[in-house]
């Protein structure tokens, strides 16, 4: 409502019904833990969250699995030979730290099929960093795998999963993607193999990102019977690229990319 002060000033006061309609339109749009006066004070400072994609909304039973390495090789043979047997390719994310000590391993996992993805360089939490030193940590880590592989990987995966606006904005503006996951297997937490499975098949549906590590102790063990599972569910698994939409989309508040 437009009001006139006494001095002939022009001030602008919001009306009840105003805040109602706006704080209506905040609980029907605003992700599930911003809702009413808190999402009225973020639309009004228009801090909106922004996210990186944790699934993508496909027609079919498409599915992307994932590792990320950091830490270790000694299953990661034994993995490469499980997904050819399964004859399924997917997609894994190198940092550099790993990369400096297995350079060989990372050109056999690109040499099999596989997608490389970054995971940056020395595998900070990217929220603490300035906007400098992650473009330093992408780009270092893009030249690595790069040097080492001979792709030029376009996804990017945050470090312990840690990210806020300011490392999505960044990650965007240097043309790369940023990527988590729907589906945790926790296999760094060693849980067995048949809990690994049990874990992902109650969980996994069309769209969903899988995350493994290279290292995980029974890593192995469950993937093989499980890529037979998934299989016999009519799941069909990519690499990640290969499950993303391209053309003109969105990313909505559970990190759900749907095409507009």
């Amino acid at each position: 409502m437009l009001v006139i002060d006494m001095r002939g000033r022009r001030k602008y006061k919001w009306g009840a019904g105003f805040i109602l309609i706006v704080m209506m339109l905040g609980m029907a749009l605003a992700p599930a833990q911003l809702t009413g006066r808190n999402y009225l004070v973020s639309m009004v400072t228009k801090t909106f969250k922004l996210v990186p994609i944790y699934s993508v909304d496909v027609p079919d039973k498409r599915i992307a699995i994932s590792f990320d390495a950091t830490w270790g090789t000694e299953n990661t043979q034994r993995l490469l030979d499980i997904l050819d047997k399964h004859q399924v390719k997917t997609t894994f994310f190198l940092v550099n730290i790993w990369l400096e000590k297995y350079p060989d391993v990372a050109r056999t996992i690109s040499e099999r099929g596989h997608e490389i993805g970054m995971h940056s360089a020395t595998h900070p939490h990217f929220s603490q960093l300035s906007e400098a030193q992650m473009e330093k940590e992408l780009r270092d880590n893009f030249q690595m795998i790069r040097d080492i592989t001979g792709q030029e990987p376009v996804l990017f995966r945050p470090p312990y999963g840690d990210y806020n606006n300011n490392v999505i904005r960044t990650v965007d503006r240097l043309g790369f993607k940023t990527i988590q996951w729907s589906v945790d297997s926790l296999d760094w937490k060693d849980l067995s193999a048949a809990q690994i499975q049990e874990r992902i098949l109650t969980k996994i549906k069309p769209g969903d990102i899988v995350l493994f590590h290279n290292a995980g102790k029974y890593t192995p063990d469950a993937l093989d019977p499980l890529l037979t599972t998934l299989k016999q569910q009519g799941y069909q698994v990519v690499p990640i690229s290969e499950l993303l939409l391209t053309g003109d989309y969105y990313i909505d508040y559970a990190g759900v990319q749907r095409k507009k």
